[in-house]
């Protein structure tokens, strides 16, 4: 169905300041022109063998779930080491032929290291402690950056800020937030 338009609607945010990392996320799912649902939560708290991560997911639900079910079972494989567990799971999707066709991307973070997941394999910590994905992403990261280097505002006052802003400015982000924090 080449005619069949596009999924859009997530703006995620994680923002590290102050021994601290805030993921935010909006509720918005939209089809073509059209909401289809405001309050879809796509801010996710995992915490395989007591270990406690955040992940904010883009782009396909079904898709961004079973990332997370995977991201999950590396992270009980390497207890403790988010990084080596991003690592491999961009391995895994950027060579498994099934995982290949998953069209979602990835904020996680464990309190101390914040990482971009992407499907080509990319394993990305954000410059300035701040990373945003999705359709409203550029405006939450030039919204967040700004506030970071111009106030002493918490990590999620930032980024509930960053998002207002996000959502006044993208069609595809609205104003309803999940917000996960976590302290080291």
């Amino acid at each position: 169905m080449s005619d069949f338009p596009g999924w859009h609607g997530t703006t995620i945010i994680g923002v590290r300041r102050g021994g601290e990392v805030v993921v935010a996320g909006d509720g918005q799912v939209s089809l073509g022109q059209t909401v289809i649902k405001g309050s879809a939560r796509k801010v996710r708290r995992l915490s395989p063998g007591g270990y406690d991560v955040v992940a904010g997911f883009a782009g396909s639900t079904a898709d961004a779930f079973t990332l997370l079910e995977r991201l999950e079972s590396k992270l009980e494989a390497t207890p403790g080491q988010l990084q080596r567990a991003c690592v491999d799971l961009a391995k895994d999707w950027r060579t498994d032929k099934y995982l290949q066709k998953l069209e979602a991307m990835l904020i996680v973070t464990d309190g101390d290291q914040l990482y971009v997941i992407t499907g080509a394999g990319d394993v990305l910590e954000p410059e300035h402690d701040i990373a945003a994905i999705g359709s409203g992403g550029n405006f939450a990261l030039a919204a967040a950056r700004g506030l970071a280097e111009k106030t002493d505002l918490s990590a999620e006052d930032i980024a509930r800020q960053a998002m207002s802003i996000a959502a006044d400015i993208c069609v595809y982000t609205n104003g309803n937030l999940t917000v996960e924090k976590i302290t080291k």
